[in-house]
Parts: structure tokens; sequence; C-alpha cells
């Protein structure tokens, strides 16, 4: 095969796998709400506490470093309509597009998801998936399930022992992970100095990769930064570079 076609073909491939990356706008997205877990040393009052954590719309800007490609910005947009709230996020690059959008409802027994959409475009050619009110009765698409995770790791869930997590992709296939808090701590980002709760996530089958979680304690589910590890290597970082919070 010429040398030419080879490094198409080497560099099609990559593009091929990065598409994932663009339909959750990165992939340390796929993280979702779990059954909740039996209260142990104190941990049923934190998650009240979490629940009455008043929810703020924002807008905030992240830089995202993937390797092997340019860095790019995801825009992340949490703003209430009527009785819903919306959850966006969409990045675009030279080469490729792709945004997520979740719609849930804040109710006295939980958080339901009622509507996602998610897409891409790589090259020109695409694709797009949508779930409706259906399929996420018994499980959240993976936005509304980005927002219920923080807001669970404020209220303290997860701490005394790791969280089983359930989910569904952008097909609608049930995924799982685990996740576990690990304590407070401060960080520094082009955005500004914050306090942040810090939560790590895994595959039950996949251990080698592992998503580093740094949340906003006062601001459920935006993100301050996050970290994506494969093979004890860090592979994608993702921080705040810009925050929006109307008043």
């Amino acid at each position: 095969m010429p040398q030419r076609a080879i490094r198409w073909s080497r560099r099609g491939g990559q593009l091929a796998l990065f598409a994932p990356w663009l339909l959750a706008c990165l992939p340390l997205m796929a993280l979702a709400n779990a059954p909740t877990t039996p209260a142990q040393n104190g941990a049923a009052p934190r998650a009240a506490a979490a629940t009455s954590i008043a929810l703020r719309p924002f807008a905030a800007r992240y830089r995202l470093e993937v390797e092997g490609w340019p860095a790019a910005y995801v825009d992340h947009r949490l703003s209430r309509e009527g009785d819903y709230w919306e959850s966006l996020m969409e990045t675009d690059i030279r080469v490729a597009r792709g945004s997520e959008r979740s719609r849930f409802m804040i109710q006295d027994e939980g958080i339901q998801s009622l509507y996602y959409a998610s897409g891409y475009a790589l090259l020109g050619v695409g694709d797009s998936y949508q779930l409706d009110a259906e399929p996420l009765e018994a499980l959240p698409d993976r936005q509304t399930a980005l927002f219920t995770l923080s807001r669970r790791i404020i209220g303290g869930d997860c701490a005394n022992s790791p969280c089983d997590i359930r989910y569904l992709d952008h097909k609608g296939r049930e995924e799982r992970l685990r996740a576990h808090t690990q304590g407070r701590s401060r960080i520094t980002l082009p955005a500004g100095s914050f306090e942040t709760i810090t939560a790590e996530a895994w595959e039950a089958d996949k251990p080698s990769r592992r998503l580093l979680f740094r949340f906003h304690p006062e601001v459920p589910g935006l993100l301050l930064s996050v970290d994506y590890h494969r093979d004890g290597k860090r592979r994608s970082q993702l921080r705040l570079s810009r925050l929006t919070l109307p008043d």
C-alpha cells in the first residue's frame, strides 16, 4: 500500500475513534444517576441537604484537550424552560462538531428525564440520536445523569463507599459505572479560583479507564475540571475557562 494511503488510513481510524467524543462532547459525560443507596454514617442528612440546594442556571465554557487532537472548547448551558430544565453541550473544531441536549424535571421523588438528543458531524459526515420519555422513564440519559451525579456528590453520597451507577447511552443502551467521592480541595483555573468536590468514576469491567471529576459545591451540574485516564495515562483534560451565573 502506498505510504500516503497508509497515512490516510491511520488518520481515518483516528477520526472514527474521535466520533464518540463528539456525541457526548466528551466521553466523560457518560455518567448517570443510580438508585439511592441506604444511608450510612450520616449520609442521609447530607443527601437531603443536596436536594435543598437551589438550582442555578449557568453558562460555562470549558477548554478540552484530547491526546492527538487540537484543543477545543465546549459550551455548556443549564437553563430553566418553563416546567423543565435543559442541559445543552456543544463543541466545534475545524473538522468536526457535536452537540448533546437533555430535558428533565425536578420532582419530589427525584429527577425525571424527558427528552434527549445528540448529533455529530465529522468531515461532513455524521449522525444523530434521540430518546423520548418512554425509554427514559426507568433510567436517565447521560446529560441528566451528569447533573444528578453532581447533586449526589454535593450531598455526600458515594463518600463512604462507591456508588453503582446506571444510565442510558446515546443509543438507549444501559451502561454501568461506579463513583467514589474523594473530598474537598481548592483549584485555580482560567475562570478563577474555586472550592471543589472531587469524585472518581470507572467502569466495573474496565478499571484501567478512570474519570476524575471536580464539581462546584454550590452549582449542581457545573464542572470545574475533568481528567480522563486510560492505562495509567491521562488521555484528555477539561478545564473551566469562563463562567456566567445570572443574578
